[in-house]
């Protein structure tokens, strides 16, 4: 595992940082090693006769990996190999260059937490307006109590990251005791490796959204599959036979994509692996 430390960047931050909460740490987590996590690495460093640095070398890495090493497999036994991505090219026509740069570019690195659930980000707005269309007036239960999971506009400010944002989505699938707001709280979610919003089940060809989250928290091959209906039902297929990564990203990443560079990342993979 690479080494960390304060300012350090990356998605072996938010592995360490999933970590560090299954073990009671209070942080976000993001992909920055900040100094809440820089914190919680030397209390656990100082409880565990490590050396007291804050710096996440072997030694710290070996010892936070030993901790729960029955969830770390289940969660590993969960990742896509090589032939899942194999079977995805042939399925869809494409050269298996193109298809390893998309995943490596387009997913979030990994589909599970550490505690082998399903990878999510839960979306206060968005279920906002899931429960409009269901007929419900979300102003009716916004409060100070609910305000971090049911709110009109989007912003970050609430996001937890990493196995606590079940809790938010379990938080706001209770805030009535009505079906709907179990339904709308887990289409507010995006869901697996490539981060699918709950909504879209029904368009990706899901019976129900219980049945698209059932899938998703089975293995990330099942997260690949519903990438691929992601793109099948957007006509997104076409610009990744023609290399057209320009409007491939506009497409799967929105009007933005120049400014995260998706477009370029997507031709240097496509480069790199083939």
């Amino acid at each position: 595992m690479q080494t960390l430390r304060y300012r350090s960047r990356g998605p072996e931050v938010q592995y360490l940082e999933e970590i560090l909460t299954t073990l009671g740490y209070d942080l976000e987590v993001s992909n920055y090693f900040g100094m809440d996590t820089h914190r919680a690495v030397w209390d656990y460093q100082s409880k565990n006769n490590l050396v007291v640095d804050g710096v996440v070398g072997l030694k710290t890495w070996t010892k936070l990996l030993s901790e729960n090493p029955q969830a770390l497999l289940e969660e590993q036994s969960k990742f896509l190999a090589e032939q899942d991505l194999i079977n995805f090219a042939q399925t869809y026509g494409l050269e298996m260059a193109t298809v390893k740069a998309v995943n490596a570019v387009e997913s979030s690195g990994k589909g599970f937490f550490t505690d082998g659930r399903a990878k999510i980000l839960f979306e206060g707005h968005v279920f906002w307006n899931e429960l409009k269309k269901r007929g419900i007036q979300p102003e009716a239960f916004y409060n100070p109590d609910s305000q971090d999971v049911l709110y009109p506009k989007w912003t970050r400010a609430h996001y937890k990251g990493g196995p606590a944002e079940y809790s938010r989505l379990q938080r706001a699938s209770q805030l009535s005791d009505q079906p709907a707001f179990v339904e709308a709280a887990y289409c507010a979610a995006s869901w697996g490796a490539f981060q699918i919003m709950g909504y879209h089940f029904k368009n990706l060809g899901y019976p129900s959204i219980t049945d698209f989250v059932n899938k998703m928290q089975e293995h990330e091959r099942e997260h690949l599959k519903a990438f691929g209906k992601f793109l099948e039902a957007n006509n997104l297929i076409r610009y990744l036979k023609s290399k057209d990564w320009a409007k491939f990203a506009r497409g799967y990443n929105g009007p933005l994509y120049a400014q995260n560079k998706y477009d370029i990342k997507l031709e240097q993979a496509y480069n790199r692996f083939s």
